[in-house]
């Protein structure tokens, strides 16, 4: 059994956080119009202290403007830009920005390295529950956008959100499609098995998902998804030290893009590489880093890609 973990030395530039969905669970959101929009020259100036420092991936996690929305094509130009800047400066970028049109995947293919979308739950029950004022959560759509990444070849990361309000038997069935779409296109490097962890920000009244059945689901995963696929944890939402150590035994193989702050779950920061690798290290496990691209999924990127990916 392989020793190794890895992670993502990463920053993450949130574009807006202006979000046209409203998630009752999310810590994430302001409402359209509410946020000024990180400005190129913002972005260039925080990417620049970057340099030398160790980072490699710049994860541009956005809110959604809607797709009808008049500003969308700004909005959308804005990420292709962040994108473009951050590769100019040395940085491998992937981007998670929700929904997407095949042809603006289609786009930031050429300035990505990887991209990403969350399935969360497959089931449609949500949509009258935590998801009841969340359009583009409708879960044929985001698997759509899985079977697209597929078409595009871009390498994908996805996973699921635990403790929502979905059964045992919506874990099976998220995962057996996830599985699907990785036996026919190849694609999928990573699922993350993220449980839900109470923020200051939500609505959502429930606490958090139980951290023995977090044990439970892991060895499930890995023997329903292929063994191409890589199961990712995120270490600052699990309760304490033993605790990860179990879930490393448990079957999963990675930690993430480890960064300052974790914009999606912000009261819970993320620890560093050091503090990771004293807790892992006596246990056994070799903590490496890793780009946001595997090396398997090098030649599914655009020429200039792989020349830039060459060079980090």
């Amino acid at each position: 059994m392989s020793r190794v973990i890895t992670y993502s030395p990463a920053y993450t530039l949130v574009p807006t956080y202006e979000c046209f969905n409203r998630c009752e669970y999310c810590n994430f959101r302001t409402d359209p119009g509410e946020d000024a929009w990180l400005s190129l020259t913002d972005a260039e100036d925080r990417l620049r202290s970057l340099q030398d420092t160790g980072v490699m991936e710049i994860l541009l996690l956005s809110g959604e403007v809607h797709p009808k929305s008049p500003r969308r094509n700004a909005w959308f130009q804005h990420l292709y830009q962040l994108a473009e800047l951050a590769l100019s400066l040395g940085f491998l970028p992937h981007t998670n920005a929700g929904i997407l049109s095949f042809a603006e995947m289609e786009q930031l293919k050429e300035v990505n390295v990887s991209m990403g979308l969350m399935l969360e739950q497959l089931t449609p029950r949500l949509l009258e529950t935590v998801h009841r004022h969340a359009p583009s959560k409708i879960p044929q759509v985001r698997l759509e956008q899985l079977e697209w990444a597929g078409v595009l070849q871009i390498p994908f990361t996805t996973g699921l959100l635990l403790g929502i309000g979905e059964t045992e038997e919506d874990w099976g069935d998220s995962l057996r499609a996830i599985a699907q779409l990785q036996h026919t296109y190849g694609h999928i490097q990573e699922v993350i098995l993220q449980p839900h962890s109470p923020g200051s920000q939500q609505n959502f009244p429930h606490g958090a998902f139980s951290p023995e059945t977090l044990l439970q689901v892991i060895p499930w995963a890995r023997k329903i998804l292929p063994d191409t696929i890589t199961i990712q944890i995120p270490p600052n939402l699990l309760k304490d030290e033993s605790f990860l150590l179990a879930c490393l035994d448990a079957g999963a193989r990675d930690l993430g893009g480890l960064s300052p702050k974790d914009e999606v779950n912000p009261d819970y920061p993320h620890p560093t590489p050091s503090s990771l690798a004293k807790i892992l290290h006596p246990a056994g496990w070799d903590l490496t880093p890793r780009l946001p691209v595997y090396p398997q999924y090098l030649t599914r990127l655009p020429p200039q890609l792989q020349e830039v990916v060459g060079t980090v």
